[in-house]
């Protein structure tokens, strides 16, 4: 039997006849008018994506693009990488050794821009979802 010939919202079905029938759906609640648009489409959490995005990149980008440099160095040009630039110290395992300072800048840059442009944002939506909480709240028992 196809699924198509079922009317798409059956009423249920009792399964004991002493079963009370279903209660009937409540009625939606009558809202208030919002004054400004939903959160999920507040302009704030735009930019807080968008400041969280670009910080996610430069720290990725930071790390990753020089793991990436040191690869291709060691792949396409490995008389670069084995060039002495000190005594017994060969310019790939110098580099190799920079992976650390690299990682290092990458986790202080993610931190410096977390608190210069990520948390102040993160702040001021937290602080209008508190006003918009008191303000139901408040809305809520003047009208009962």
């Amino acid at each position: 039997m196809s699924h198509d010939s079922f009317p798409p919202h059956d009423p249920p079905h009792l399964t004991y006849p002493w079963q009370p029938p279903p209660p009937p759906e409540p009625a939606p609640a009558a809202r208030r008018p919002a004054d400004r648009a939903p959160l999920g489409h507040h302009s704030d959490l735009r930019l807080l994506r968008g400041a969280y995005r670009r910080q996610r990149r430069v720290a990725t980008l930071t790390a990753l693009g020089y793991f990436v440099l040191f690869l291709v160095l060691s792949a396409y040009a490995p008389s670069l990488m084995t060039h002495r630039v000190g005594p017994g110290l060969p310019a790939g395992l110098l580099l190799a050794l920079l992976q650390l300072p690299v990682a290092l800048l990458a986790i202080a840059l993610y931190e410096h821009t977390a608190r210069r442009h990520v948390d102040p944002l993160a702040e001021r939506i937290r602080k209008q979802v508190a006003l918009d909480a008191r303000r139901a709240t408040r809305h809520g028992e003047a009208s009962r």
